[in-house]
């Protein structure tokens, strides 16, 4: 009898090592590698592969069709998707625990299965379980049809037999393949089973929503390549704790990524926000010091969110905390106010927080950032029915943001009065109800907020 082997596989590339060392010879990793059974060879999985050809072709005479879609019913999931679900495409849902991925998508089934023909297999939950769920959230399953399995050869089995159009595995950790002897969860246990699961898709036309788990860091657990092997991945955001949910698109080769949709946790599940400019903006009887309004651009969609800035004497060494955004960019915005502005933050704590656990990545934020800072150290409040929003450079100047047009218009449509934007951005016919003020560099910003009190 042959002794089995074991190898090291790294968790970020995949890659494989015969013994463990720090770094991952192929990507780079450090303490990236787990210990694993290595593959049995020359699987017969493959074996209808082996004998095909296929000749190059001109580019220009293959014909370019958009992808049909067919929604979910559920509109802000679709319009994380693009506009719905695309027959053979493979989605990978990642979210922290209990933030709402297996509710969202047994939602979304029981809508599907009036007009579709679904499949929901759960690897983690019981049929009892799941049933009790849907029983909670007052879902029509009589047309979802339910197999809680999690070996890979069952499922694939019972997926060619049934050709269902949407089908969702709960989750892809929990699977295993009788072709590997590692664990569950293992790195080579989720690469097999996700390309055996995204193969199958292909050739069915089958719809396939994976869920995956996160790492603490909140990536999806297991290689990296899981991510390259999917069509669309799509995270879940936002604090477990807060009512409010976000599903973002970080990966979509059928449309376009940075979409997000906005949910409300309820009783019955997750319900799709219209207004979500309205839902970041938090009710106050009067404007407070250090709270400052900026328009961001998430895809296709304006969001007005408030940022609340807190600088306070430090007692010790400096904090800087953010919450929603980038920290290593407040240092920078604080050193371009103390070179260009001349305020002074080094012997000062600042804490800067995204209201209603957004999380804002694009640059234009910097400007709101820097104004609700200079609004908390000098203890005044901004001028009320104000937005702002910019990108600040190293030397001082204000750059524009992309769509700056449909900021404006979404802030006016909000009752927002008057607007601090960058001189790029300064619309060249008025927009109604709304007054711009427009300017070129951090301390004119700085001065016009004074003149504006």
């Amino acid at each position: 009898m042959s002794r089995e082997k074991n190898v090291y596989v790294c968790a970020e590339c995949g890659g494989t090592a015969p013994k463990w060392q720090g770094q991952c010879p192929a990507c780079g990793a450090w303490n990236t590698l787990i210990e694993t059974r290595a593959a049995p060879a020359a699987s017969p999985r493959f074996a209808a592969l082996a004998g095909t050809t296929a000749l190059p072709r001109v580019l220009a005479e293959i014909e370019a069709r958009e992808a049909e879609r067919f929604p979910t019913g559920i509109g802000e999931f679709d319009r994380a998707l693009g506009g719905g679900l695309v027959a053979g495409g493979v989605t990978l849902i990642g979210g922290d625990p209990g933030i709402g991925k297996s509710t969202l998508l047994l939602q979304a089934l029981a809508s599907l299965a009036a007009t579709q023909r679904v499949l929901y297999v759960s690897g983690e939950e019981s049929g009892e379980q799941v049933a009790m769920r849907a029983r909670r959230l007052s879902l029509d399953t009589g047309a979802l049809r339910l197999f809680a399995e999690i070996k890979l050869e069952q499922i694939l089995d019972v997926l060619r037999r049934d050709q269902p159009a949407v089908a969702v595995i709960d989750s892809i950790q929990t699977l295993w393949s009788d072709a590997l002897s590692s664990a569950p969860g293992s790195v080579a246990q989720v690469r097999e089973c996700a390309a055996q699961l995204t193969r199958l898709a292909k050739q069915s036309g089958t719809s396939i929503l994976l869920v995956g788990h996160v790492t603490k860091e909140g990536a999806i657990a297991g290689p990296r390549v899981l991510e390259h092997i999917v069509d669309t991945v799509l995270y879940f955001e936002g604090d477990t704790h807060s009512a409010f949910r976000l599903i973002r698109a970080v990966k979509n080769r059928f449309g376009a990524v940075n979409e997000i949709g906005v949910f409300a946790m309820t009783e019955r599940g997750l319900k799709g926000v219209s207004n979500p400019s309205a839902l970041f903006l938090p009710s106050r009887v009067q404007a407070a010091p250090g709270a400052c309004v900026m328009v961001t651009q998430e895809g296709t969609r304006p969001l007005l969110v408030e940022i609340q800035a807190l600088v306070d004497a430090a007692h010790g060494n400096p904090r800087r905390l953010t919450v929603g955004l980038d920290a290593q960019r407040l240092a920078m915005l604080l050193a371009v106010l103390h070179r260009h502005a001349g305020i002074v933050c080094f012997d000062q704590d600042v804490f800067v927080n995204a209201v209603g656990g957004v999380r804002i990545i694009e640059p234009a934020a910097d400007l709101a950032v820097t104004l609700a800072i200079v609004s908390s150290l000098t203890n005044r409040a901004l001028p009320e029915k104000l937005i702002v929003f910019g990108e600040i450079g190293l030397t001082g100047e204000i750059r524009p943001a992309p769509r700056g047009q449909e900021r404006l218009r979404e802030a006016a449509k909000l009752g927002f009065t008057r607007a601090l934007i960058p001189v790029a951005n300064a619309p060249k016919q008025p927009i109604e109800g709304i007054e711009t003020i427009a300017v070129a560099r951090v301390e004119e910003a700085v001065s016009r907020l004074r003149e504006l009190e």
